[in-house]
């Protein structure tokens, strides 16, 4: 018997997160249950109540209806949840677009953070890897699918993850160039002979320092060290790297769905083979007008920004983009789906893996009621096959209060990222705003 469990404890495959975030919100008639029908907003500089004509769902769990917006997911239909009824707290004083992409996993409470503009913490992707990344050789990985040059936006709009205040995580943007951190040998190589030589000169260093200035120095001395453990994990994972069969992506200019499939294809394989168990995933950047042609829907690059902001005039056009980025996310989740672990689940089955948005509708640039979509199970701790409503006022955009919007009848975002914090293992009992994790999604 004994024997048995040493054996169950190594079969059991390890527990995985990720997040794949879609700017701009979503078309609310085209993805929510029950508002079919609702009135189109019109574009509001800031923050205002929803259109009409929304059908109250009662607070609870029920089977899953799938919208024309999530149609792609049928095939995986069991394995996803939807949440509404999700809120966010808005800090008046910056942008709707930057705070909603820039504090989505941080959620931190309105003015707790003082050193900023913005409420925005460490984020949940990093906090969950101070405690399950510590064998993998990148802690967490970021990606991202905008690669232009010319940003006329801060990196707030154009990042969820972050090491803490200020302190971006820089995204994966490249294909080869994400191609090659990943899997490349050389790469592996290069690391190996800077981090040699840097920790060489700084044990020469370290030495003729004071004891103050040594506890600054450790600071840097073991961020070095992080760098040279990493680069042994992956000298080690070498030939487990090469059975993953991903060969190098062309430098040729990629079709928008090409491209966004591909960073994704990358993410998959760094979870499949250990290299990490934790990762972001940005499909776009938050406001920026800069054009995307994307190839299956429109002969002209088109700027999701822009469209956002005239429904009226745009909506079939925005609800095919709403339903292209489902097709992407479809795309991994069934590709995860098929990618069997050693003691026969899927890949999919032992990660959470999120779709959202940092805004619920992109033309009212409202912060409640967003859509939340959560796929896997995270080895059987979370539910799923359901439609999870947690607000009875899941529709509409809260009534100003104080100082900051509050959230009147909404549950926060943040209760989610504890739910799953809990799920990856974590102990603890309150992240960010929380106020309690989410029962109905835990089984």
């Amino acid at each position: 018997m004994e024997s048995f469990g040493r054996e169950a404890a190594v079969l059991e495959p390890s527990r995985r997160i990720a997040w794949f975030y879609v700017p701009i919100g979503v078309v609310r008639r085209g993805f929510f249950p029950g508002e079919a029908e609702a009135v189109i907003p019109k574009f509001t500089g800031s923050r205002k109540e929803m259109a009409e004509g929304v059908r109250q769902i009662p607070v609870g769990s029920r089977p899953l209806e799938l919208t024309p917006t999530m149609k792609p997911l049928e095939p995986m239909r069991e394995k996803v949840t939807l949440i509404t009824g999700m809120d966010r707290t808005f800090q008046p004083g910056t942008d709707v677009h930057a705070q909603c992409a820039s504090c989505f996993l941080t959620s931190a409470s309105a003015f707790e953070v003082t050193q900023s503009p913005y409420p925005l913490d460490r984020s949940l992707d990093h906090i969950i890897a101070d405690s399950v990344g510590e064998n993998t050789p990148f802690r967490t990985l970021e990606f991202s699918c905008n690669s232009h040059k010319d940003n006329k936006e801060s990196m707030y709009f154009d990042n969820i993850s972050w090491y803490g205040t200020g302190h971006v995580a820089p995204s994966l943007r490249d294909p080869r160039e994400a191609y090659r951190r990943l899997f490349g040998t050389k790469e592996i190589a290069a690391y190996r002979n800077i981090t040699d030589l840097v920790l060489e000169n700084a044990r020469s260093l370290r030495r003729q320092l004071g004891y103050s200035d040594q506890q600054k120095f450790n600071e840097y001395f073991d961020s070095i060290r992080t760098i040279e453990e990493q680069t042994e994990k992956l000298e080690k994972m070498r030939g487990e790297l090469a059975k993953a069969g991903i060969e190098e992506p062309p430098e040729a200019h990629l079709p928008r769905g090409e491209y966004i499939r591909l960073m994704g294809d990358l993410m998959v394989v760094a979870l499949q083979t250990g290299l990490t168990n934790v990762a972001t995933f940005m499909v776009g950047p938050e406001r920026w007008d800069t054009p995307y042609l994307f190839e299956s829907l429109f002969e002209k690059p088109r700027s999701h920004h822009g469209m956002s902001h005239n429904q009226g005039k745009y909506i079939d056009d925005l609800l095919k983009v709403d339903h292209f980025h489902m097709e992407q996310f479809a795309y991994l989740l069934e590709k995860m789906d098929a990618i069997r672990e050693a003691d026969g689940t899927s890949l999919l089955d032992n990660t959470i893996f999120t779709y959202g948005s940092g805004l619920g509708d992109g033309a009212t640039h409202q912060y409640s009621a967003l859509p939340i979509i959560v796929a896997g199970s995270g080895g059987g701790r979370l539910t799923t096959g359901k439609h999870i409503n947690l607000s009875a006022n899941s529709g509409h955009v809260p009534k100003k209060a104080g100082k900051y919007q509050k959230v009147e009848g909404g549950t926060p975002l943040a209760n989610l990222w504890l739910t799953q914090a809990k799920a990856m293992g974590l102990k603890t009992e309150r992240y960010a705003d929380s106020t309690g994790a989410l029962t109905q999604l835990m089984t």
